[in-house]
C-alpha cells in the first residue's frame, strides 16, 4: 500500500475572478466620459476643490437666503465693528447651541477711535432660519427668512462690519454671485473666440494665418494693465449697474482670448497633417466638421487646463480692475468692490477684517488650479 502524497493548491474565490473579469471587461466597453469620471475620482484633492467650488456656486445662487443681512442693511452705530466669537460656555455652563454675546461700543476721548467689548450680560442663540429683513429671493419672491440670524437687538458680525456699519460677511456671500459668474461668462467669450479663431488660423493657414496672427502680436503689444484701465475707463459713467457688468466682462473676454488662439493654432498645425485628419477629408468630411469633432478633440485635456485657468483668471481681472476704481462701482458688489475699502494701508493696520474677501479669492483660484489638474489627467484615461 502506497501513501500518495497530495499537494493541495489553494483555490481563488470565484467572486474575486468574477470581479477582476468585470473591471476589466467594463474598462474595455466603458465610454469615455465613465473613464474620465473613474480616473477624476482617484484625484482626491481634485475631487474636495470640486465640492468646495460647487459651495461656492451654491452660495452664489441663494445667497440673499444664506446672507444674514440683506445687501441694503447698515447701522452706522456699529462701524468697523469687529468680528463676533462665537461661544459654546458661559458662566452658567457648556451649551450645545452656538451663541453670541452682545456688543458695547465706546469711543476714546484722546484718540476718537471707537472700540467695541462683549455685553456678558445679553446672550443671542444663533437661530436657523430666522426671521429677518425682507429681500427678494432671486428679485422675484419676496422673503424675510435667512439661515442664520439673531433675535431682535442682537447682531451677528461674523467677519465685522465695514466703515458705513454693513455686514462684511453677507456683502462677501452677496459679491459671490458677481465674482463669480463673471469667470464664467467671460471665459465662455474668451474660449469661444480662442478657440474658433485659433483652429481657423491654424487649420486653414496662408494670409488668413498671417492676418490673425498680427492682429494677435497687436493686442498682445499693448501692456496689460493700462489697455484694462483704458477700456473699462471707456465706460460711460451713466450706464446701469447691469450694462457695467456686461461691458467689464466684454472687457476681459477681449483680451483674454489672444493666447489661448495661439496655443489651439499651433495644435492645430501639428495635427492637421495627421492620418485621421487625412481620412477624413478624403471620405468627405467638411473643413468645418474636422476641426470641431476630429482636431479640437484631440487634444482635450490641454483645453480643459487652458479654461481652468482661464476663470480664476478672469475673476482676478476682475478685482483688480474693481479693487482700482476702474471696474465695477457701486450699488454693485463684487469681491473686487469690497477690497476697494481695504486700499488704506491704516485701515487695514486698525481694521484687518477687511481684507476677508481676499481670503475668498485666493480659495477660489486654488480650487480651480487644484480642479483644472484633476481634470487634466482626467482627460486621458488611458495613461498610467
Amino acid at each position: 500500500m502506497q501513501n500518495q502524497t497530495q499537494t493541495e493548491i489553494p483555490s481563488t474565490p470565484s467572486s474575486i475572478i468574477s470581479d477582476s473579469n468585470t473591471d476589466k471587461t467594463s474598462s474595455y466597453t466603458a465610454s469615455q466620459w465613465q473613464l474620465m469620471w473613474w480616473k477624476f475620482r482617484k484625484h482626491r484633492i481634485a475631487v474636495w476643490s470640486a465640492t468646495v467650488l460647487l459651495v461656492l456656486y451654491l452660495a452664489a445662487v441663494f445667497c440673499e437666503f444664506l446672507a444674514p443681512y440683506s445687501l441694503s442693511f447698515q447701522d452706522t452705530s456699529y462701524n468697523y465693528a469687529p468680528p463676533q466669537r462665537l461661544h459654546f460656555t458661559s458662566e452658567s455652563g457648556f451649551h450645545l447651541w452656538p451663541f453670541v454675546y452682545g456688543l458695547k461700543g465706546q469711543r476714546n476721548p484722546e484718540t476718537l477711535q471707537k472700540s467695541y467689548q462683549e455685553d456678558l450680560t445679553q446672550k443671542y442663540p444663533i437661530r436657523l432660519l430666522a426671521k429677518g429683513q425682507t429681500y427678494k429671493f432671486w428679485g422675484l419672491f419676496k422673503m424675510d427668512r435667512h439661515l442664520i440670524g439673531v433675535d431682535s437687538g442682537g447682531t451677528l458680525f461674523l467677519l465685522g462690519t465695514d466703515s458705513m456699519g454693513r455686514d462684511l460677511l453677507s456683502r462677501i456671500i452677496y459679491g459671490s454671485r458677481i465674482s463669480l459668474t463673471i469667470g464664467l461668462l467671460g471665459v465662455s467669450l474668451s474660449f469661444f473666440l480662442g478657440l474658433s479663431i485659433g483652429a481657423i488660423s491654424g487649420y486653414f493657414g496662408g494670409w488668413v494665418d498671417d492676418l490673425i496672427q498680427r492682429m494677435i502680436e497687436i493686442l498682445r503689444s499693448f501692456p496689460q494693465i493700462p489697455l484694462w484701465l483704458a477700456l473699462s475707463a471707456a465706460l460711460p459713467s451713466s450706464w446701469s449697474a447691469l450694462q457695467i457688468y456686461l461691458g467689464i466682462t466684454i472687457v476681459l473676454s477681449i483680451i483674454g482670448w489672444t493666447g489661448l488662439a495661439r496655443q489651439v493654432r499651433s495644435k492645430i498645425l501639428s495635427l492637421r497633417e495627421e492620418d485621421f485628419a487625412t481620412a477624413a477629408l478624403l471620405v468627405g468630411a467638411s473643413q468645418t466638421r474636422i476641426m470641431w469633432h476630429h482636431l479640437l478633440p484631440s487634444f482635450m485635456s490641454h483645453i480643459i487646463v487652458s479654461l481652468t485657468l482661464a476663470i480664476p483668471a478672469m475673476i482676478i481681472g476682475e478685482t483688480s480692475l474693481s479693487f482700482l476704481g476702474l471696474g465695477l462701482r457701486p450699488p454693485i458688489t463684487s469681491w473686487g468692490v469690497l477690497l476697494k475699502e481695504a486700499q488704506n494701508m491704516r485701515t487695514i493696520a486698525f481694521y484687518p477684517w477687511l481684507l476677508s474677501p481676499a481670503v475668498f479669492v485666493i480659495l477660489t483660484v486654488l480650487v480651480f488650479n487644484f480642479m483644472g489638474d484633476g481634470l487634466r489627467d482626467a482627460a486621458d484615461p488611458y495613461e498610467r
